[in-house]
């Protein structure tokens, strides 16, 4: 069965940092293009970044987290990661991840394919 499980969420204070997990079973991630998406209560899906798949030479960012979010990937540990700093409360949200296309020249696109995941809760607060 192939699939994606996020995980890394957490409770954490404005400021705070966390990384979360993208780690993928049932095939290889290398040869994928991955996105984070995020969830806020009563609020639409949002794309927030993408990383192009085996280097990971290619990534994307929304401007909302732009400078404070880092996406990357260990493939050798079938793994893609979202390292979340200076977190404010308007991060906090369900975050997902999941496979993306990419351009020809190899640029990642923040459009979802496949099925989401469960997902891991990103709550900040104080």
């Amino acid at each position: 069965q192939l699939q994606l499980v996020e995980s890394g969420g957490g409770l954490v204070q404005p400021g705070g940092s966390l990384r979360l997990s993208c780690a993928a079973s049932g095939f290889t991630l290398d040869y994928y293009a991955i996105g984070w998406f995020r969830q806020a209560p009563g609020k639409e899906r949002e794309g927030v970044s993408c990383i192009s798949w085996r280097s990971g030479s290619s990534t994307d960012y929304a401007d909302s987290v732009r400078g404070r979010f880092t996406i990357s990937r260990d493939n050798a540990k079938n793994t893609v990661y979202l390292q979340l700093n200076s977190l404010t409360p308007e991060d906090t949200a369900v975050y997902y991840c999941v496979v993306v296309p990419t351009t020809v020249q190899g640029k990642c696109l923040l459009r979802a394919l496949g099925s989401w995941g469960q997902g891991t809760q990103v709550t900040v607060s104080s």
